[in-house]
């Protein structure tokens, strides 16, 4: 194989209706750190130590439309990568209580394989995976 011209994802940009709801996801509900700000944009940078997402507010959140996963081309849903199944387990029953979350579906395998996975939306509408991988 050829040597690639890029190395990995720097940064995912979510554009997400409620930024102050939409980092408490990530920071409270999954232990993210909020490593940055800038109000001007406005936009907040959160991080899991590898991995960084710049959570943008959209420009008129009461008329922003949420994504079709089905219909539109773009992100369809964002997998992060939980350590075991233990951990899914928990990050679930603390999603399932949380305000403006919405689980479309509880771990569960995927294609019948020994890999875990379970997905919800954020509060800002943006489709979130949870995978425990095989």
């Amino acid at each position: 194989m050829a040597c690639p011209d890029t190395q990995g994802v720097h940064h995912v940009g979510l554009t997400v209706t409620d930024l102050e709801a939409s980092c408490r996801f990530f920071t409270d509900l999954l232990g993210w750190d909020k490593v940055g700000s800038d109000s001007d944009y406005p936009a907040v940078f959160v991080s899991d130590g590898s991995t960084m997402i710049t959570l943008w507010r959209a420009e008129d959140p009461d008329k922003a439309r949420s994504f079709d996963k089905n219909k539109n081309v773009g992100l369809h849903h964002l997998a992060l990568k939980v350590a075991n199944l233990e951990k899914l387990n928990d990050i679930y029953d603390r999603l399932k209580r949380a305000d403006n979350v919405k689980i479309e579906f509880a771990p569960e395998r995927l294609r019948n394989g020994p890999t875990m996975h379970m997905m919800c939306y954020e509060p800002g509408g943006v489709r979130v995976e949870l995978i425990v991988p095989a």
